[in-house]
């Protein structure tokens, strides 16, 4: 008879988003004339810009051709997006790339699960607390850690605790370790890192020869131009740094699929016997075994995003959801609830009201407000009396949500 891994069974009854939707779905069912808004996952609403459709058109029609029909492509990435996310994304932050070391997927999720198969079990990892769930789950997924402890903690993991006393950034491990998660705009908190900051967890890497894994999905909502874009900003990060970007919040790429990851050829780790191996080679060689790439049409319209017209357009697509934060942020403060978040980044971090735990206010809000959000525990439990609402809503419902939570705390 065929074994399950039974890491799996280490897990928590259910992934964090599939029990906010089965609750919602409950709901609905019993309540279908609610009329509920949605702020829980962080899905977009806004289509499409006009300059990325038009690529994505383009492309589609050649591949009705014989003569520009494309099949197997490039499992890296075609040269055209890789050329032009460096062109247009990096130089401009005085990051300079080879073009071997982006490496273009069908999502920063995926990728940061992934990237676990070039490293060994017996790495000591780092994650932050609250923190967005894919980090800690396919590290237990993988067999890297023993069972959780009543908190929630899984043995065999170091968590670095991010709260209102160290503004949502963790402090430095108390313990050697050899992987650290970093995800600057921060998911779930909105917290950023200045480059102080990044600057001390570049050269704790390095002195502790670590690894980070750079989570950097939300750059393109970072207002402050003080707040750095990428690690590689800091000094030395190439040597001690993968970065992880997506498309699908900045230009809307959540049901399209496509995103990147930076692996210095610099990079390097060793095997057990103390040997140098370069990181870039063993992705590179996991991707082509792996990963057929991500398909023509889509790398034609993310290559559109960085177009003069598609950039404008997807730059008034982020100030557009950038409001709604600003709306929702503004909002519950004048309510009297503690708000974080918000200002770079499209997550509002708030503080449940009343002693509330984090899945009561769930349930007061879905039952009393008819608005879904996510429970703050539901990523770690430091977020337990915290609440994440997302600012990726349709303007009327942002607005008409936040006067509902309005009403229900007077």
């Amino acid at each position: 008879m065929a074994l399950v891994n039974e890491h799996y069974l280490k897990l928590k009854a259910g992934y964090l988003f599939p029990e906010i939707g089965r609750r919602v779905r409950a709901f609905i069912e019993a309540n279908p004339q609610a009329g509920v808004i949605r702020l829980g996952i962080g899905d977009v609403t806004r289509p499409l810009s006009p300059a990325i459709i038009k690529a994505f058109h383009e492309a589609v029609d050649e591949l009705a051709c014989e003569e520009t029909f494309m099949g197997y492509g490039p499992e890296q990435g075609y040269e055209f997006l890789i050329d032009t996310i460096i062109e247009k994304s990096y130089n401009p932050l005085g990051v300079q790339l080879k073009s071997s070391e982006v490496f273009i997927s069908d999502g920063s999720k995926c990728d940061t699960a992934n990237i676990l198969d070039i490293f060994a079990l017996g790495n000591i990892v780092a994650i932050g607390d609250p923190v967005y769930p894919v980090y800690n789950d396919t590290n237990v997924m993988i067999g890297r850690t023993g069972d959780a402890d009543e908190k929630g903690y899984y043995q065999g993991l170091v968590y670095m605790p991010c709260n209102e006393a160290n503004g949502f950034t963790p402090n430095f491990p108390r313990r050697k370790v050899d992987i650290i998660y970093l995800c600057f705009p921060n998911n779930p908190t909105g917290a950023v890192a200045t480059r102080e900051q990044l600057t001390g967890w570049v050269d704790y890497a390095l002195r502790a020869d670590a690894i980070i894994f750079f989570d950097a999905a939300y750059e393109a909502f970072i207002t402050d131009p003080a707040i750095p874009h990428s690690i590689y900003e800091i000094e030395g990060a190439k040597r001690c740094a993968i970065e992880f970007r997506s498309f699908s919040k900045t230009a809307g790429f959540t049901g399209v699929r496509c995103a990147l990851t930076v692996v210095p050829e610099e990079l390097v780790a060793q095997t057990i016997s103390g040997e140098s191996v370069h990181l870039n080679r063993l992705w590179n060689r996991r991707q082509a075994t792996k990963f057929n790439g991500v398909s023509y049409p889509v790398q034609k319209a993310a290559a559109a995003v960085y177009s003069e017209e598609g950039w404008k357009q997807t730059r008034e697509i982020i100030d557009f959801y950038m409001e709604n934060a600003r709306i929702i942020r503004d909002g519950l403060a004048s309510a009297g609830l503690t708000v974080y978040g918000g200002v770079n980044a499209p997550y509002i971090w708030l503080k449940t009201p009343g002693g509330l735990t984090s899945w009561d206010f769930f349930d007061k809000l879905l039952n009393e407000c008819h608005v879904v959000g996510t429970p703050g525990s539901g990523f770690g439990p430091s977020g337990e009396g915290f609440f994440r609402l997302s600012a990726f809503g349709n303007r009327e419902n942002v607005i008409e949500a936040v006067e509902r939570i309005r009403k229900s705390l007077m």
